[in-house]
């Protein structure tokens, strides 16, 4: 699996991705997960066009609506692909700190 399958979007992708690991999600609790965990707010346009990006590449899925709200939820895809991904930002980010640390 790519890296770039995120595409040149990763850092929202990698945030509703990241989101919906815990489970599914309609936009509103997708945005306030983020907030949370993140401490990021993403705006409707950047969320929805996100959600786009990540449905086209088979990395959520859209659940039927459920009171007017459209749930969506991370697939098999969508988990490897991000695994890989922060595997691969842990290993960056370590090799980053070490090098800080040292005088």
């Amino acid at each position: 699996m790519e890296l770039d399958g995120l595409g040149r979007f990763a850092d929202p992708a990698v945030l509703i991705l990241s989101s919906l690991a815990g489970g599914e999600k309609h936009g509103y609790a997708l945005i306030k997960d983020i907030e949370d965990f993140a401490g990021v707010t993403l705006g409707p346009g950047t969320l929805y066009g996100a959600l786009t990006r990540l449905e086209e590449r088979n990395l959520v899925e859209a659940l039927p609506s459920q009171d007017r709200r459209r749930p969506y939820r991370i697939t098999g895809i969508g988990a490897d692909t991000l695994r890989e991904y922060l595997r691969h930002a842990r290993s960056v980010a370590n090799v980053g700190l070490r090098r800080l640390a040292t005088p």
